[in-house]
């Protein structure tokens, strides 16, 4: 049985990490957040220390060490720009990381920790679910051993509404989240890269507080993509079934399903992880890249080959 700590248990992602580490047999011992409605500990971990304060919490990990019950895994789930000081602070007590996506912001963080875990010893792991998704390691497959000089042309839409809390929270924040492009496409850019290869091209067309959309140059695929956290952009069908939430990927115009099987993800996730084989700093990079080439390019505009929807928001 493994120890784990957890830093941002007020936080909405925290519920799966508190399941994942039940689920796998191991213990919670003590969590951190600034904020104190974590009452779902009770349904896991009860016995757990809880800290609003990081320095009791850090003087809490110290303590446990010095007594012979040292911390083997600090799970992360704070605000994005927080990730890079919170998995070094759990690397210096001596245990591995396990963080949300994105892992950071910058690409020159994930140098800066490579460096860290040759240092401690230590291991850093991100939550990178969607490749443990059964329909996409099929896909996966069905490409690997499909033509490897094939181009798939494939269309992105991912409009998931966010309210006005949003922008007065971290998440509307861009130096803060990343932006959108980041906060709600990170894990897409990872799944796209994992199944198509290396970014070759990336073209930025449209960027604001709420949408965002572009171009991808894959090895093996053309990618137009649009996110959108606007509540106007999702089609008036699925605006009829009550949903807020919009998420389409054509390849090569044909519809690919993978609306359901992420329930268990994040268990997956963990158990792959105690086995010594999960995602680390190199699986993280390269959408990590590509969210921060978004944010810092210039939109083109509607030149090239941009997404379709982004002509009907010009209507």
């Amino acid at each position: 049985m493994k120890n784990f700590a957890l830093i941002g248990a007020a936080g909405y992602i925290a519920v799966r990490h508190l399941k994942a580490i039940k689920d796998t047999g191991n213990q919670m011992v003590a969590a951190l957040d600034k904020f104190d409605s974590v009452g779902i500990m009770d349904s896991y971990f009860p016995e757990a220390d809880f800290f609003t304060e990081f320095e009791r919490f850090d003087r809490h990990i110290y303590k446990l060490k010095r007594q012979g019950t040292p911390i083997d895994y600090v799970s992360v789930c704070t605000p994005n720009y927080l990730h890079d000081s919170h998995i070094r602070f759990a690397l210096r007590q001596g245990a591995d990381a396990i963080c949300e996506k994105p892992l950071v912001l910058n690409p020159w963080n994930v140098e800066a920790l490579k460096d860290y875990e040759k240092e401690t010893g230590k291991k850093v792991y991100n939550i990178l679910q969607l490749r443990l998704h059964q329909s996409i390691v099929d896909l996966k497959k069905k490409v690997d051993a499909g033509d490897p000089n094939k181009v798939y042309n494939i269309d992105l839409r991912y409009f998931t509404s966010r309210g006005k809390w949003y922008h007065y929270s971290w998440k509307g924040d861009e130096s803060k989240s990343g932006g959108v492009a980041t906060n709600i496409g990170i894990h897409f850019f990872d799944m796209l890269t994992w199944i198509f290869g290396p970014v070759q091209e990336n073209i930025v067309h449209e960027r604001d507080a709420y949408h965002a959309a572009g171009f991808l140059r894959l090895k093996n695929a053309r990618v137009r993509w649009f996110l959108s956290i606007d509540y106007n952009d999702i089609p008036d069908s699925v605006k009829a079934e009550g949903k807020r939430t919009f998420r389409t990927i054509l390849i090569d115009g044909e519809e690919f399903e993978f609306s359901t099987g992420f329930t268990e993800l994040h268990t997956e996730t963990y158990r792959n992880i105690l086995a010594g084989k999960g995602f680390g700093l190199d699986d993280a990079l390269p959408s990590i890249e590509i969210a921060h080439q978004i944010r810092n390019a210039t939109p083109v505009g509607l030149v090239g080959d941009f997404h379709p929807d982004l002509l009907k928001r010009k209507k």
